[in-house]
């Protein structure tokens, strides 16, 4: 493996970048659930009923952690657009990870 894609930096922008692309695919059928709605109550209650699924669960907890990290990620890109560059901010790609998984074990221990 090449020594710039062992830096911390590249893995915040792999997980970023994935992250965002894999909430891509989720809005398709967050917006397939939302339009049930339409379809009257009985279906909207239906799907809600379906959501109660482990399964289903767990995906909701991926889906926080991907938020989450979508979120630091992006908070880290502006860091690095708006002040200078410095070695500490090799630090923030590490802390940007720790808030992310943070926030999702929350999300999921309040489950």
């Amino acid at each position: 493996m090449k020594a710039s894609r062992n830096h911390p930096a590249f893995w915040a922008f792999l997980v970023h970048r994935l992250s965002g692309v894999a909430l891509a695919f989720f809005l398709p059928a967050h917006f397939y659930v939302l339009g049930t709605a339409l379809e009257g109550a009985a279906r909207l209650d239906g799907m809600l009923q379906w959501t109660e699924q482990p399964l289903v669960k767990a995906a909701e907890w991926i889906l926080v952690l991907l938020l989450a990290a979508h979120l630091a990620g992006g908070l880290r890109l502006l860091v690095l657009e708006f002040l200078p560059w410095r070695d500490w901010q090799k630090t923030l790609a590490a802390l940007a990870a720790g808030a992310s998984l943070a926030c999702a074990l929350a999300f999921a221990f309040a489950r």
